[in-house]
């Protein structure tokens, strides 16, 4: 799949190094892969969780959330935020 934009991954990571391997690892699958359906990322990813049409995945062991929408028709991923768990919890992304 074809991720917009991994700026957003190295700025987050250069901004919380502690998160730097779980994204290296989220983008190494995930450009790997050719999902076709939520269901078969979930195979890859089993904690993404769907919200409304977006997809949240858990990195590096909850230390952070990434936000995509996905189109599995095109193969896009399109990178919405990367947040600390702190500023999820705060459901300000949902806006």
């Amino acid at each position: 799949m074809h991720v917009i934009t991994r700026k957003r991954l190295n700025e987050f990571a250069a901004d919380h190094p502690t998160a730097s391997a779980g994204l290296r690892h989220w983008y190494s699958l995930i450009k790997s892969g050719a999902f076709r359906s939520f269901a078969e990322l979930r195979l890859a990813f089993p904690n993404a969780d769907q919200v409304g049409k977006l997809t949240v995945f858990n990195i590096g062991g909850n230390t952070a959330r990434l936000i995509a929408a996905i189109h599995y028709n095109r193969q896009k991923v399109y990178i919405r935020a990367i947040l600390t768990h702190a500023e999820y919890d705060e459901e300000k992304w949902k806006e």
